[in-house]
């Protein structure tokens, strides 16, 4: 009951924050713009963790690191399917002409090995067990600013994890290949049922849904651009692309209960609405 208490005060303090996110963005933005990432000497990539492999990162145009800490949820953090799918709609875009620099802090190899192997994710990953690269660079501690588009001399152009942001992901795709991934369209305004579930109890290893109902108030068309969500233990799925003003449609947001204990859980909407997307929460216990 205490964790509960715990977690809804959390969802409290989120919620009372979400103003301030653009400033932290903008104050980011400005600080990390331009600077240069230093990378540690003799870095000693690996496959699976174990499996050692000759690889050094390349003086490209572009590349992009992607540094994930050791806190948290090691699963949620990686998203390792979403990166695929980018990695493969880059190359498509690029001729397979910008690297994907991956760097893991590990608190369990075991695990990490499990999930790189469960995701088929065969790229260069360099297991950074001693914090080197942290340690020269001081990375913000928030995942979502702890993935950058770097240029040939190492310095920042863009700052954001763009599988957890559809925004972001927009301005990687333009940095690097020009292009212009969504068009611009009026703004509506989409009006949820509610944003914050709590899924109960759910037992270890299945699978609960929840049913959102959406409707757009607004005077122009919502079109949908897509998801995000928190972790790859939860997908966002509807049979709708737009609605128009005035219609309504749902969406199914599916929890696979990987673990035992409390977990929170988000779902972003986006599309042409204020912010550009909308997020639902999901609280519960795993047991």
């Amino acid at each position: 009951m205490k964790q509960l208490l715990y977690i809804l005060f959390l969802l409290f303090l989120l919620a009372a924050c979400r103003e301030n996110k653009k400033d932290q963005f903008a104050r980011l933005v400005q600080e990390w713009q331009g600077k240069e990432i230093v990378f540690p000497q003799d870095m000693a990539f690996t496959r699976f963790v174990t499996e050692q492999v000759e690889y050094r990162i390349p003086d490209a145009e572009y590349k992009v690191l992607i540094y994930v800490d050791s806190t948290g949820c090691t699963s949620c953090k990686l998203q390792l399917p979403k990166w695929k799918e980018l990695i493969a709609h880059v190359d498509s875009a690029t001729n397979g002409s910008i690297p994907f620099i991956f760097v893991f802090q590990s608190k369990d190899d075991k695990e990490l090995r499990y999930i790189l192997k469960r995701d088929n994710f065969d790229r260069p990953v360099y297991i950074d067990r001693d914090n080197r690269l942290n340690k020269l660079n001081q990375f913000p501690q928030e995942i979502t600013f702890q993935t950058f588009l770097l240029d040939q001399d190492n310095r920042v152009k863009v700052i954001g994890n763009p599988v957890h942001n559809l925004a972001v992901r927009d301005l990687y795709l333009k940095q690097i290949a020009g292009v212009q991934h969504k068009e611009i369209l009026a703004k509506t305004t989409l009006e949820l049922e509610k944003s914050e579930y709590d899924l109960g109890t759910v037992k270890e290893g299945t699978t609960k849904k929840q049913t959102i109902a959406v409707r757009n108030t607004g005077i122009t068309v919502f079109k949908l651009t897509g998801f995000t969500t928190s972790c790859d233990c939860t997908e966002a799925t509807c049979n709708w692309k737009e609605l128009q003003p005035g219609e309504s449609g749902t969406i199914t947001v599916s929890y696979e209960a990987e673990q035992p204990g409390d977990f929170y859980r988000t779902v972003d909407i986006y599309g042409n609405i204020p912010n550009n997307s909308l997020m639902l929460s999901f609280i519960g216990t795993v047991e």
